[in-house]
């Protein structure tokens, strides 16, 4: 994975697949979430509901190119801390 491009790996079902978040994604989300500015979806994602969660997931494989995953989420093996780990992982590769 490229931590400079904002890339972070997961493990769905077995199969590792690429997180990326780029700017397309974070207006993905920014609509998503309602929000009109970055900080207003910084305080957004601190509270996120499970299927929110998934949400972020799906937005942030289809940036990294793993779109099959992304619309396969629904009963896939994947714990919702394995979830969230990898898209703050993705986060801080980007942000910092």
């Amino acid at each position: 994975m490229n931590g400079a491009r904002g890339e972070a790996a997961i493990e769905i079902d077995g199969r590792q697949h690429r997180l990326c978040l780029t700017l397309g994604a974070l207006a993905e989300l920014e609509t998503a979430f309602g929000c009109r500015t970055l900080s207003e979806l910084q305080t957004r994602l601190r509270r996120l509901s499970a299927s929110e969660l998934s949400t972020v997931l799906a937005i942030l494989l289809r940036a990294g190119g793993e779109a099959e995953a992304a619309a396969n989420l629904t009963g896939a093996a994947l714990s919702p801390l394995a979830a969230a780990t990898a898209i703050a992982e993705a986060f801080h590769a980007a942000l910092g």
